[in-house]
């Protein structure tokens, strides 16, 4: 898997930095953010359609919204890999 970095937090420290990649042939995106307290990891799991807990091999992540611009590039990034 060759991933391709698409940006950090601007407002990043260098230590604590939700960063956007995409794996273009796998078509995805990955997001590094922070975790959730465990009221908001109840709210998401208690207001999913999925059957129980989020599993083990899943994970819920806090993203900022001024990171909306690199989630939009990463996504056009996985679009134009589908056209290939």
């Amino acid at each position: 898997m060759t991933v391709e970095f698409v940006g950090i937090d601007p407002d990043t420290d260098r230590d604590h930095c939700p960063t956007v990649w995409v794996d273009p042939e796998a078509q995805e995106i990955l997001l590094q953010g922070w975790k959730p307290t465990p009221e908001t990891q109840a709210d998401c799991e208690g207001s999913s359609p999925a059957n129980g807990p989020v599993p083990d091999s899943e994970a819920v992540v806090r993203i900022p919204a001024r990171m909306i611009p690199m989630i939009r590039e990463a996504c056009d990034v996985v679009e134009r890999a589908q056209l290939r």
